[in-house]
């Protein structure tokens, strides 16, 4: 491997292979790469532009002249299309005639997604954490971030805040995410033969909305902080009938979980703890199911054939600004759901892993 780098970082190596026909394409696709990692923080920060800016919407209803663009962001003309030109290059923006914008491809995806639109709102935290990435890192999750003081789950174990201060700007943002999980979990696992569905940290139910809307027969179980679910319980009564749903108050690490369910669910939980209260969680879960119950586990995971850097560059910088637990790959999930006396564990194979990767335990 050490000739294999001092090979790749010779200048005249890279000049040949850049010449060479049959490898220029891997050659130019690595030297693009290498710019990417480079430029990187850039793009996202024009994503950050057009989502805070306005501009899917009012790109939406293009063609638009930049003058008109400038006129409805409150920027100057010059400073509109050099944004609208830095969108084309990231495929948020198309020129389909002179002088005249509109969406491109990625910008309409953007546009109608409001979950997406309110992640790029949210990392506007992990963007102030990570103007000093060393510093954060030396830190070593001593000090409170920006993310750690937002993260009311986290931040309460830290100090960061009491009883979920917080909490309803968070509920609000994985409300708007998690179809994304929901997707990737409708269309990889069964429930027709699941009676009670509880989901254990559950926020206001954006989760057991989608499942639930899916599958009517299901009564569902909503179980998360007293501030928290006394509202995620009503909003999902008013969607799927009030008569299916069970508000479950309490705190997963200190009280027990409630029995009677054949199907419990973790959904993006227990990559935001640390291993031993992770652990404890899995744990508790155990206990509280009946032989043949199964528990659900639904979330981005380290180790993912072709999605490294979501899983270990992303999720692992940002837990680590949150203060609290760190990707985890399906045979690390595995083992720990085997040392918490699950019996048998499946991984289950999602489309977009880069939304959730599953898994499945049976007591």
């Amino acid at each position: 491997m050490r000739r294999r780098n001092r090979l790749f970082s010779s200048p005249r190596f890279q000049h040949w292979a850049a010449r060479l026909p049959v490898i220029r394409w891997i050659a130019r696709s690595r030297a693009n790469g290498a710019f990417d990692l480079l430029a990187g923080f850039t793009y996202s920060q024009v994503l950050r532009a057009f989502v805070e800016g306005g501009a899917f919407p009012i790109l939406a209803e293009g063609p638009l002249t930049p003058a008109e663009v400038a006129a409805r962001m409150d920027l100057s003309e010059d400073a509109a299309l050099t944004l609208l030109r830095a969108g084309r290059a990231l495929m948020l923006t198309e020129e389909p005639a002179p002088g005249l914008w509109m969406l491109g491809e990625q910008g309409a995806v953007f546009a109608t997604n409001p979950g997406v639109q309110a992640m790029v709102r949210h990392h506007r935290l992990l963007y102030a954490d990570l103007a000093d990435p060393l510093a954060l890192l030396r830190a070593d999750r001593r000090e409170p971030t920006a993310l750690s003081r937002f993260w009311t789950y986290a931040g309460a174990l830290h100090g960061g805040a009491e009883r979920g201060v917080e909490t309803a700007e968070y509920s609000r943002l994985m409300a708007a995410s998690q179809h994304f999980v929901a997707s990737e979990v409708l269309a990889s696992v069964g429930f027709g033969k699941v009676r009670r569905l509880l989901d254990v940290g559950g926020g206001h139910g954006a989760f057991l909305r989608a499942i639930g809307t899916a599958h009517p027969h299901l009564a569902l179980g909503l179980f998360d902080l007293p501030e928290v679910v006394e509202t995620g319980a009503r909003l999902l009564g008013e969607a799927v009938g009030a008569e299916r749903v069970t508000a479950h108050p309490g705190n997963f690490f200190k009280d027990s979980i409630p029995q009677g369910y054949d199907m419990v669910s973790l959904v993006r939980i227990l990559h935001d703890h640390d291993d031993a209260p992770a652990q404890a969680l899995l744990a508790n879960i155990r206990a509280s199911l009946a032989p043949g119950a199964r528990l659900l586990i639904a979330e981005p995971m380290a180790c993912i054939p072709g999605l490294a850097p979501m899983g270990e560059a992303f999720f692992g910088l940002y837990l680590w600004a949150m203060g609290s637990g760190r990707p985890r790959s399906p045979a690390e999930l595995t083992a720990m759901l085997r040392h918490a006396g699950f019996r048998r564990t499946r991984v289950v194979a999602t489309a977009q892993p880069v939304n959730a990767s599953v898994i499945l335990a049976t007591v």
